[in-house]
């Protein structure tokens, strides 16, 4: 059996059920179990599934309805971020007038934006506090304020946005996948998030490549509705239902 024929075989079978050990893989491709080990390696280092001790588990799941607090996600994937965030500023024109969601990849996007002309909203603290330090033209949505991510949400928060009509959207997801969308836990945040991409003319999720095949609680969109832009993209699928910038690669 062929290479790229045993990872259809691995990811189907992790697909239907879910997790699977390396013996099980083994004796159901005719394959030695360091074989195997190599293959599920491969497969986790582009993102299309999790190498666990043992085995192998899905990376489609999904989340929890907990999220944790801004300060422990803005560790993961911190290069990653790095490189979306810079070329996102690049994309940021004089007369645009911005919407910069709440999250820890939209704030990273703030330490590299040179615009000073053009206007900015959020519903993140840090990232009010972020854009005034810069002394840019800055406001901030006012509304329910959400502690583990510092996120303005809730009623008076959408009513806010809804006189408001953005030339540029930079948005942050907890999960991407085909048929669910962008989502998240949170369904305030949700409701704040999907407000948002519908007041924008151009809408960019900013998303590391662990957040495909990941499905949370809520849906704030549909993939068509946004511009992904990525480190790299683990499943080349995607690009046939929106537009996919992968900057690492």
């Amino acid at each position: 059996m062929l290479t790229q024929e045993r990872y259809q075989s691995i990811l189907s079978t992790i697909d239907e059920r879910g997790a699977v050990t390396v013996s099980e893989l083994a004796e159901m491709l005719g394959a030695s179990e360091s074989t195997i080990r190599r293959d599920l390696t491969a497969l986790d280092e582009t993102g299309r599934l999790r190498k666990v001790f043992g085995g192998a588990t899905s990376i489609k799941q999904v989340g929890s309805v907990f999220e944790d607090n801004f300060s422990t996600k803005e560790v993961l994937m911190s290069e990653e971020k790095t490189q979306i965030a810079m070329y996102c500023a690049t994309l940021i024109n004089d007369s645009d007038f911005v919407f910069i969601d709440a999250g820890t990849t939209t704030a990273r996007l703030i330490d590299f934006i040179d615009n000073s002309k053009a206007t900015y909203v959020t519903n993140g603290i840090i990232h009010a506090r972020k854009l005034i330090q810069k002394g840019f033209n800055a406001y901030i949505i006012g509304g329910k304020l959400k502690p583990a991510t510092e996120a303005v949400v809730g009623a008076e928060a959408i009513a806010n946005l809804r006189n408001l009509n953005f030339s540029k959207a930079f948005m942050g997801t907890n999960g991407i996948d085909l048929e669910a969308g962008y989502t998240t836990p949170d369904i305030e945040e949700a409701m704040m998030k999907e407000a948002a991409v519908k007041a924008s003319y151009m809408a960019f999720v900013m998303a590391d490549r662990t957040k495909f095949r990941r499905v949370f609680p809520v849906t704030f969109s549909q993939l068509r509705t946004c511009c992904i832009i990525t480190d790299a993209l683990p499943d080349k699928s995607y690009a046939t239902e929106t537009v996919i910038k992968e900057v690492m690669t």
